[in-house]
């Protein structure tokens, strides 16, 4: 189960994880990925879900742009290329997100979780991130 530490969520506010991952980051991703940012099917935003134990419970909201079919894309496998891709860069995110908490707190592992159709039209990829020790 979840929990909600409220200083732990006043750390990663929407704002603050807009920073650590730009809105743009969606349309530099397509443009990669497709040569045309236009040819994305949805919006890529980085959410704060929670704490539980040791673990950070981070997702990546993949939202259905207007006219588009989220869908019809393939989610499934997005966890292996945002893992790897350049652009989105899993790995310097973890990194911001080391330099929010306390000092004295490491990151042991992240990992990328399999997609999760919440609705039709949003699909979340799990990122969870171990610490050394709870917050």
């Amino acid at each position: 189960m979840l929990k909600q530490n409220q200083q732990v969520s006043a750390l990663f506010t929407q704002d603050t994880l807009n920073k650590i991952f730009p809105p743009e980051k969606t349309n530099e991703f397509f443009e990669a990925l497709f040569g045309d940012a236009s040819e994305g099917a949805y919006d890529i935003r980085l959410i704060y879900q929670g704490t539980q134990d040791k673990t950070l419970h981070f997702a990546f909201e993949l939202t259905q742009r207007p006219e588009k079919c989220l869908a019809c894309s393939v989610t499934y496998g997005l966890p292996q290329v945002f893992q790897r891709h350049r652009i989105i860069n899993t790995q310097n995110i973890v990194n911001q997100i080391q330099t929010y908490i306390n000092k004295n707190v490491q990151v042991i592992q992240w990992e990328l979780k399999p997609t999760q159709p919440i609705q039709a039209h949003i699909h979340l990829v799990p990122l969870h991130i171990t610490l050394d020790q709870a917050l």
